[in-house]
C-alpha cells in the first residue's frame, strides 16, 4: 500500500472538509496522505471498529453487506464527496472492485476535533504561532497532540481551553529547563527543537540519558500529577520552542478526565481476564513485598523501558498511593497503551503474607 504527498485542493472536494479554514485543513493535512489499494483487496471489513475516515479519490470499491453488493462508488461522483460507510462498527465491507484506486485516510477523532473548533469560532492554528512564523511545520506539534490517546479522552471544550491557555517560552542550546527536585509547576510541549531528559544518580552526576524529545512529545507531567518533586533534568539540546501549561489549568483540564481510575476488587477481576499489574515503586520497596505476578517498572525509568511492555495489554497501574502510579497510567495514555490506575494504592492484603 504505497502513499503520496497530498494536494490540500483534494481535501477540499470532499465534504464537510470543505467547510475547514484554511488553517486546520493543512494542520489536518500533515498527518494525511494519498493511498493505493490493488483490485480484490478490502478497505475495510463489516464488523471492523476503529477510528479512521476514507475518502475514495479514484477507482471504483463495492460496498456489501453480508456477501451481497450494496452499491459501487466511483472516484471523482457525488457519492465519493461524503466519506465511505462511516457507522463504527463497520456496517459493511469495501472491496476494490477496479485495477487500482486512490483514497484518503483520515484519524476520525482529529477531524471531529478540527470540525468542533471550526464551528465554535474559538480556535485557529494562526493564534498559537508567532508573527513572524509562516504555516508550515509548526502546527506539526498540535496534529501530534491530538493524535495520542489522552486526547481522545478529553471534551473538545478542555482542548479548547488548553491551547488557549498555553504560553510559548524560548531556550538555547544548553539551557536547563526544569531541575531534578524542583516543585513541579509547568507542563510542557515540544514545538520545534530537540530536549535531552536525563536523571541524576549518586554515581552519575553527569545524568543516566532517560530520553530525546522532539515535535509533539511532552514533559512535565509526573511531578504535577503526583504532586511531587521534578524526578529528572530537562535540557536544550538545541534552540528549543516550548509551549507550557500551568499546574492548576494541568489539572482541571487534561489530567482528571485522563485517567481511569479502578478498585482493588475491580482490577482483581481485569487481571483474571487477561489485564497485568504495574508496579510503579522503586525496586527496594518491591522486593519488600508486591502483588503476584506484577510487573515492576519505576515511575522514573517508564520513559525508557516503556518499549519493553505490550500494547495488547491492558495495564492495571499501582503503587503504594496512587500518586506514582497516576503519573505512569497517564504517560502510558499518552503514548497509545490501555492503562488503569489503582485507586488509594496497593492494599496490604494485596502482598503475600510473609
Amino acid at each position: 500500500m504505497e502513499s503520496k504527498p497530498l494536494d490540500l485542493g483534494l481535501l477540499r472536494s470532499f465534504s464537510p472538509l470543505d467547510g475547514l479554514k484554511s488553517e486546520n485543513l493543512y494542520s489536518l493535512s500533515r498527518k494525511t496522505s494519498l493511498r493505493e489499494l490493488t483490485e480484490g483487496r478490502l478497505l475495510f471489513k463489516e464488523g471492523d471498529v476503529d477510528t479512521r475516515t476514507f475518502y475514495l479519490v479514484s477507482g471504483i470499491v463495492e460496498l456489501m453487506h453480508e456477501g451481497r453488493s450494496l452499491m459501487r462508488v466511483r472516484g471523482g461522483s457525488p457519492d465519493a464527496r461524503n466519506a465511505l460507510a462511516p457507522a463504527n462498527p463497520r456496517r459493511c465491507s469495501a472491496r476494490v472492485v477496479s485495477d487500482h484506486i486512490e483514497f484518503v485516510s483520515i484519524d476520525s477523532n482529529v477531524l471531529d476535533v478540527m470540525l468542533t473548533w471550526d464551528q465554535t469560532g474559538i480556535y485557529e492554528v494562526s493564534e498559537l504561532k508567532g508573527q513572524d512564523e509562516q504555516v508550515s511545520g509548526s502546527d506539526d506539534w498540535m496534529t501530534t497532540l491530538l493524535q495520542t490517546r489522552v486526547f481522545h479522552r478529553i471534551p473538545a471544550a478542555n482542548i479548547q481551553a488548553i491551547f488557549m491557555r498555553m504560553q510559548r517560552v524560548e531556550f538555547k542550546a544548553g539551557d536547563s529547563i526544569i531541575k531534578q527536585g524542583d516543585e513541579g509547576d509547568y507542563f510542557y510541549v515540544v514545538v520545534k527543537g530537540e530536549c535531552t531528559v536525563l536523571r541524576e544518580t549518586p554515581i552519575n552526576k553527569e545524568g543516566i540519558k532517560l530520553a530525546q524529545l522532539t515535535a509533539g512529545d511532552t514533559f512535565g507531567e509526573e511531578a504535577l500529577i503526583s504532586d511531587a518533586r521534578r524526578n529528572a533534568n530537562v535540557k536544550a539540546a538545541t534552540e528549543v520552542t516550548l509551549m507550557r501549561l500551568g499546574k492548576e489549568d494541568f489539572q482541571k483540564l487534561l489530567n482528571e478526565p485522563t485517567l481511569q481510575w479502578v478498585d482493588y476488587e475491580q482490577a482483581s477481576k481485569m487481571v483474571a481476564n487477561g489485564a497485568r499489574w504495574l508496579d510503579m515503586r522503586l525496586p527496594s520497596e518491591f522486593e519488600h513485598g508486591h502483588i503476584e505476578d506484577a510487573i515492576n517498572l519505576p515511575l522514573y525509568f517508564l520513559r525508557l523501558k516503556m518499549k519493553s511492555l505490550d500494547r495488547k495489554v491492558h495495564y492495571i497501574v499501582c503503587c503504594d498511593t496512587g500518586r506514582r502510579s497516576s503519573a505512569g497510567a497517564y504517560i502510558l495514555t499518552a503514548k497509545g497503551f490501555n492503562a488503569s490506575v489503582l485507586r488509594d494504592g496497593i492494599p496490604p492484603s494485596a502482598f503475600p503474607i510473609q
